[in-house]
């Protein structure tokens, strides 16, 4: 082999990291969730809070500013209540780093001000999209707080999505630090409030008092996250229902019902009583048969299971990964029937016009866009699927590659098995080989000529089991038993050949490739340097440029796992940018169990390709796709 165990050890640190990533429980769904997770942090969070890319074209990767600065109160509440559900399900220190980067975003938006009003965003005055931003948010007041400028007049539509993940946050997020500074953020918001009219901008036009859901929401979630906290509401309130019953009236502005969703999951959570739940009544008969998988997981929350609306939402959010991720033009006039200026039935959700959150945009409406060039965040995806694992609405369990969202696993390769109260702790094996028992966790394999293996363990948790999928199991149907504290359960699996399936550094099985490289002389092959591949930091990893040269051959290994039962090299192939590449040597990595690499010669053809796509095939199975970056 032309790589050093050593580089194998090195990429497999890295890879240890991901070991509490979770995959995908079904229909690849997970999968997009934890690659839109990873992509937010990586480009629509530049100063903290959630904001939405503007890139050169339609095609293109380079983002040339930043839009919706004034909503991005609102939506990094919602992603702070997607990454707690999330976490909450998963126990992932990924996401628990995301919740706490969503807190400290809004913790953000209060200290800048000054006075504990939550400010609608926050820029750094130097940055080269400050006068951009400046420019769209004109017609809001703008304050200098060096090396920040924030933007005011703040709505009740930002606090309410700010109190909606703070809510969520404290109650899924079993974190101190986090539960401690949600209190303080909310504490402090409505202390603002209180004191200025019932206003969170100290204008009377826009006080809660016209929103007596949104304000009784308000004092209760305050209560909730801080017992301390005595503020009262004011003497004479409109009943609850009351501005719910107008906003029923008709659907022109559509993301009221999306706030009145997020106002009544907190307030029925946390004040169960009959008028709270009229007003809910009268809120969801209005919008039930709009096909909202929001509004329905909102609803499963408060009123428990429902098979039919249940599906429904599980179909929803299978329809919502065929859409376009940016402000494409879309009228669907002459696809869908037309009543008048709208479409007589809900639009499918794949072919809705596109928005901030496709759940507060009209699903009537006939057309929508832009150029191309905006980037939705995907908070609609990621808020309804983690509360559709976390209600229940998406079952857990099952076994799949641990590198990737395939279902095929193989001899000697690296599984992942999910599922709830798999195990009573975390643990993750000290030594190669890996036991068969870990953290008191015993994972049995009945294969499908019914012999029984045991497995060996490299990670459990009570959500997530990493194994070795024991050498001899035949291919066919295979049942995995864990059994641990004194209880078992058992999931089905597809046991393979060969299952190629590479590894990726934001544990999704996309993305930037785990993987080494080396730099070789023509003149002098033993002569071999490492050349970084990718670095990492807190908004995730990002391919390094690897640029080539006529004498000096570049070799690439990539990590993965299911590859070394292939029938021959022969019969194994790699493409980067769709060049076929020449592969060296495809099986296991010296020194770790199941771990396997693939080594390649980078050609002369690759230069100049840029982030390019790299597919594996063994044996006729195709692997999932990562990317290296060749200059």
């Amino acid at each position: 082999m032309l790589f050093f165990p050593r580089m194998a050890g090195r990429a497999l640190t890295s890879l240890a990291a991901l070991s509490t990533i979770t995959g995908i429980p079904a229909l690849g769904a997970e999968a997009d969730a934890l690659a839109i997770s990873a992509n937010i942090r990586a480009e629509h969070m530049p100063f903290g809070t959630v904001l939405n890319p503007i890139y050169a074209g339609p095609s293109s990767s380079q983002i040339v500013g930043y839009t919706r600065c004034g909503d991005s109160a609102l939506w990094t509440g919602a992603y702070l209540a997607a990454e707690s559900f999330r976490y909450s399900v998963t126990q992932s220190g990924d996401a628990l780093n995301n919740v706490k980067a969503a807190v400290a975003g809004l913790k953000s938006l209060v200290d800048v001000t000054g006075d504990n009003r939550l400010a609608r965003c926050i820029v750094a005055a130097d940055s080269q999209w400050a006068a951009g931003i400046q420019s769209e948010e004109g017609s809001n007041t703008i304050h200098s707080n060096p090396p920040w400028f924030w933007v005011d007049n703040t709505s009740r539509d930002q606090v309410v999505g700010a109190f909606f993940g703070l809510g969520v946050a404290y109650d899924t997020v079993n974190d101190a630090g986090v539960r401690s500074a949600v209190s303080d953020i909310a504490t402090r918001v409505i202390g603002f409030i209180a004191g200025h009219q019932w206003s969170p901008n100290d204008d009377l036009s826009s006080t809660f008092l016209l929103r007596p859901e949104q304000l009784q929401m308000l004092l209760q979630a305050a209560r909730h996250v801080n017992p301390a906290n005595k503020i009262s509401g004011p003497l004479i309130v409109p009943p609850v229902d009351a501005a719910i019953a107008f906003d029923v009236m008709s659907i022109g502005s559509y993301f009221k019902f999306n706030l009145d969703y997020m106002s009544m999951y907190n307030l029925l959570r946390l004040q169960n009583n009959g008028d709270n739940r009229g007003a809910y009544a009268t809120l969801r008969g209005h919008t039930r048969t709009h096909q909202n998988a929001f509004f329905n997981m909102i609803d499963r929350a408060l009123t428990g299971a429902a098979d039919a609306r249940d599906a429904e939402t599980r179909s929803l959010l299978d329809a919502w990964l065929l859409r376009p991720r940016r402000d494409v033009t879309v009228d669907v006039s002459g696809v869908v029937p037309v009543c008048g200026s709208e479409a007589c039935q809900p639009v499918p959700v794949a072919i809705r016009p596109p928005g901030d959150f496709l759940w507060q945009d009209n699903p009537f409406l006939l057309k929508g866009g832009g150029s191309g060039i905006i980037e939705t965040a995907g908070i609609d995806y990621i808020l309804t699927y983690w509360m559709a694992r976390y209600y229940g609405v998406i079952a857990s369990g099952a076994v799949q590659s641990a590198a990737a969202p395939i279902g095929g696993i193989a001899p000697n390769s690296l599984a992942s098995l999910y599922g709830a109260n798999l195990a009573s702790s975390v643990a993750q094996a000290a030594s190669q080989p890996p036991p068969v028992t870990l953290g008191g966790a015993t994972v049995s394999i009945v294969d499908a000529a019914g012999a029984q293996h045991s497995a060996p363990l490299l990670y459990v948790s009570p959500t997530q089991i990493n194994l070795l999928v024991p050498d001899g199991t035949p291919p066919g149907p295979a049942q995995f038993t864990v059994a641990a504290a004194g209880s078992a359960q058992t999931v089905s699996g597809a046991v393979q050949a060969v299952a190629p399936a590479l590894f990726s550094m934001n544990g999704t099985g996309s993305g930037v490739a785990a993987a080494t490289a080396i730099l070789t002389q023509a003149g002098s092959p033993s002569l071999q340097s490492p050349l970084p591949v990718f670095e990492c930091g807190s908004p995730g990893c990002a391919a390094i440029p690897i640029q080539l040269g006529v004498d000096t051959p570049i070799y690439v290994t990539f990590y993965g796992t299911g590859i070394r039962n292939r029938s021959s090299l022969a019969n194994v192939s790699a493409s980067i940018h769709g060049v076929d590449v020449p592969v060296l040597y495809a099986g296991p990595t010296p020194g770790y169990a199941g771990l396997d690499q693939v080594n390649v010669g980078l050609t002369l053809e690759l230069r100049g390709t840029g982030l390019s796509n790299v597919i594996l095939t063994v044996d006729g199975q195709t692997s999932n796709t990562v990317q290296i970056e060749v200059e």
